[in-house]
């Protein structure tokens, strides 16, 4: 792939760049909750600009589904990324219409535009390729070159992902070839032991990863609300804890031809509701009652599953352990986040809720050897998927 490097080495300013980010943060009633996207998005847009580029940045907000929804707006952070770059970016209220065309002629050298949400516009998202290269074409047309750093969604075939970079110039950013770099590092060459850490709501979600990375892994650590479907493959009950009938099979499955790989918890938070006034207790992984919830893992696996990270040389963390926006239930991912962290190896947190965790509980971010931002596009990676966009920037 052709690198920003290679396009600053090219001269830029005065030329408009299209850079497709990854700005799909955590909202809260308008309030932006973790900006950690948008951080990472900074250094390739500011790099730009101060070379002197008149930089257009596009990025989709939420899942809209092609209509104009106020709530996945744009605008809040195009405020928050002028706060943070320390300069001005204007924004436009729409992708492709009058007010977008406007904005990137306005553009002087070194000037920074951010477009509203992407997904606004059907095309975007289109299974249809004349429908999205249509759509591709439009934004084509505000740019001299274009620049893939949105890492989180190149595992989507969408416009601005996939049919756009073959309308320009195109180059990968800094953002997408340190995750490349990492991800193809966890596939390739590990160092040993080699730990895993899933977690999160569904074992469908993770099935491809788990499946790729079982042959490959010393230790495959399982919580979240995941780990009770391989605690029922096991023919313990879960009461009303989070459960994917159809994929027990598959759990019975993976853990036979698995050995000692596969470590589930042997002790569980529970709870009879999610709330903070809930009252929660710690049960044995294979005692918990019809009426209540497994909603954490308990102290007894916080401290096994410590032991094996202590030793690990290389770690991949996707996902929680349990519902830790809930106070009652947030010690086992902390436990875990703290535990990687102390970890002397390689470390990488696979993005999503895992990286808002790291956030949220104030851990040191610079511990980690890598926080990846695409928590799907991560999982395709080491599943051997093929990535739309890596493909369309010359992966």
């Amino acid at each position: 792939m052709r690198s920003l490097d290679d396009l600053l080495g090219e001269g830029v300013r005065g030329r408009r760049v299209i850079v497709r980010s990854d700005l799909n943060v955590p909202m809260d009633d308008g309030d932006i909750t973790d900006d950690g996207r948008i951080r990472a998005s900074l250094p390739t847009i500011s790099s730009l600009a101060d070379a002197g580029a008149r930089v257009v940045v596009c990025a989709h907000l939420g899942r809209p589904k092609g209509e104009r929804l106020e709530e996945f707006s744009l605008e809040p952070v195009a405020i928050r990324m002028q706060k943070l770059l320390g300069s001005t970016v204007a924004f436009a209220t729409d992708v492709v219409g009058a007010d977008a065309t406007a904005s990137v002629e306005a553009l002087a050298d070194g000037d920074v535009v951010l477009l509203e949400n992407l997904r606004f516009e059907a095309a975007e998202t289109s299974k249809d390729d004349a429908v999205r290269g249509g759509f591709a074409a439009r934004l084509a047309g505000f740019g001299d070159a274009y620049v893939g750093d949105g890492f989180g969604a190149v595992h989507r075939k969408h416009a601005s992902v996939y049919d756009l970079p073959g309308l320009l110039p195109h180059y990968a950013g800094g953002l997408v070839l340190r995750e490349v770099e990492v991800l193809r590092g966890l596939t390739e060459s590990p160092q040993r032991p080699y730990v895993v850490v899933l977690g999160g709501s569904k074992v469908s979600d993770k099935l491809g990863v788990i499946e790729a990375l079982l042959p490959k892994v010393d230790r495959l650590l399982v919580g979240g609300g995941m780990c009770f479907t391989f605690l029922k493959a096991q023919g313990h009950e879960v009461g009303r804890s989070l459960l994917e009938a159809d994929q027990v099979d598959a759990c019975r499955r993976l853990l036979a031809g698995a050995g000692d790989r596969v470590v589930l918890p042997t002790d569980v938070v529970v709870a009879d509701r999610i709330a903070d006034a809930a009252e929660p207790q710690t049960v044995p992984a294979d005692e918990i009652l019809p009426d209540l919830i497994g909603l954490d893992i308990g102290p007894d696996t916080v401290e096994a599953f410590g032991r094996v990270l202590a030793e690990a040389a290389t770690v991949f963390w996707n996902g929680p352990m349990g519902v830790f926006e809930v106070k009652p239930f947030a010690t086992g991912t902390k436990a875990i986040a703290e535990a990687v962290a102390a970890c002397d190896g390689t470390t990488v947190v696979g993005g999503g809720d895992s990286a808002a965790a790291v956030r949220a509980f104030g851990l040191d971010e610079q511990a980690f050897t890598h926080i990846s931002t695409g928590g799907g596009a991560s999982l395709e990676y080491l599943e051997g998927a093929a990535l739309p966009g890596l493909q369309a920037l010359g992966e």
